[in-house]
């Protein structure tokens, strides 16, 4: 078996989810209606925050920088997933997988790093709530935001350079419907321990902690809302952070089965199926989870619906 990663004119082979061709057709349709949803979804927050001045606050700020994150993550896979399962090109070319690789790393390192920012969004409004707007000043908002961009491409930049270091070999058939990188390692034609090492400690860095980081701030903030006094005003605090704790669990739960187990453990099989979940299901959900019950969005739609009629 010769290595092959020298060559950029070589590609490779997505399986997808040809070993389960009675399931192509059901999931070519459901995809398709998922993705749909993703992106009328997410588009409708970023119109909505920008269009109704109510919702320009920090945490529709944050909201609006998710939803923009979730429509590039997911149009960086699915459209070549749905062309995947209907079997009209399985082939990626090598420079094309390397891109994608770079780019969905990115986007899921942000979003861990965005999250974290938005937990300490919701800790400023619930345990500093007459300190709030001093707080969370724009500009202060703006630097937390592009900081959480400058973390993810740096996380980025440094894993798909130490894939791109290693040598590939074997068939070009990658068990996967896109290019991740667990898969990658699987091709590795030599001991990948001091890369996956390396990976680990950067994972560790943009997943572990913030998922700590996020749990600490929602005890403290179960703590200050457990001390008001009003049911209203606890039915409020929780329900406001509900759906971002419901988000954070969602996210870091498919993040670590993927990225915090070691190579010869992670089963490819598996692993699609998990990656359907947080390429596809999360973006969908997140604009329902944050949006369902939330009366200042509704208010938005209904105004610019509203507004359309007349």
């Amino acid at each position: 078996m010769g290595s092959f990663n020298t060559s950029f004119g070589e590609g490779f082979i997505l399986v997808g989810f040809s070993d389960w061709p009675q399931l192509e057709l059901i999931l070519f349709i459901y995809i398709s209606i998922f993705y749909s949803l993703t992106l009328f979804g997410n588009t409708t927050i970023i119109i909505l925050s920008q269009l109704d001045p109510r919702l320009h606050t920090p945490m529709y700020f944050f909201l609006c920088h998710l939803s923009f994150l979730d429509l590039c993550y997911t149009t960086s896979t699915v459209p070549q997933l749905l062309i995947n399962l209907s079997g009209l090109d399985r082939t990626i070319s090598y420079g094309g997988c390397v891109a994608q690789l770079f780019i969905v790393l990115t986007l899921g390192s942000v979003e861990s790093m965005l999250l974290v920012v938005m937990a300490f969004d919701r800790y400023a409004a619930v345990c500093r709530p007459l300190h709030y707007t001093t707080i969370m000043h724009p500009l202060l908002c703006l630097s937390l935001v592009i900081a959480a961009w400058v973390g993810g491409l740096v996380n980025s930049l440094i894993q798909t350079s130490l894939m791109m270091a290693m040598p590939l070999c074997g068939l070009h058939y990658l068990n996967h419907f896109f290019c991740e990188m667990p898969v990658f390692l699987k091709l590795a034609c030599e001991d990948t321990g001091g890369t996956e090492a390396k990976m680990f400690v950067a994972r560790v860095i943009v997943v572990a902690i913030p998922a700590v980081l996020i749990l600490g701030s929602y005890a403290h903030i179960a703590r200050a809302v457990l001390r008001i006094k009003s049911m209203a005003g606890r039915r409020k605090a929780f329900g406001t952070c509900g759906s971002h704790l419901l988000v954070v669990c969602l996210f870091y739960g498919s993040a670590m089965y993927t990225y915090l187990q070691p190579t010869e453990s992670y089963s490819e099989s598996e692993g699609k199926f998990v990656a359907l979940f947080y390429t596809i299901i999360i973006p969908m959900l997140n604009p329902l989870i944050y949006t369902l019950r939330n009366k200042d969005v509704k208010g938005a739609l209904g105004k610019v619906v509203g507004r359309s009629r007349d």
